[in-house]
């Protein structure tokens, strides 16, 4: 449960790092704006590492990545409503239930797990 904790807070600084700007920077130069997102993305970076080496111990490296992307997915849609202020369209759904059936499906079988 820490993995997930750890990794939706990591995505919440690498959202903004990546798409903030959209919202206000428009009128910053890139160089400004690039600047920033790595100082946010530092931050991302100080807690993926550490949920990453803890999560490999439960999970193997295939089921970490498809919880980063489904934590990723989650965390964009409430941004993309929230900050954004983008509407939410039912395909946008069915691609997230779509994602949601291939995460089940990496989960619900055993794998051999990490290989270390």
């Amino acid at each position: 449960m820490i993995t997930v904790l750890l990794l939706t807070f990591s995505n919440i600084f690498m959202t903004f790092a990546w798409y903030g700007h959209l919202k206000y920077g428009h009128d910053w130069p890139l160089w400004k704006a690039i600047l920033i997102s790595w100082a946010i993305a530092l931050l991302e970076y100080c807690l993926a590492v550490p949920a990453n080496r803890l999560g490999y111990l439960e999970f193997s490296g295939f089921q970490l990545k498809i919880i980063q992307e489904v934590v990723t997915l989650v965390v964009f849609m409430v941004f993309a409503i929230t900050f954004l202020k983008e509407k939410f369209a039912w395909n946008y759904l069915v691609a997230f239930l779509f994602l949601g059936v291939a995460a089940f499906f990496a989960f619900a079988f055993k794998s051999s797990g990490p290989t270390v």
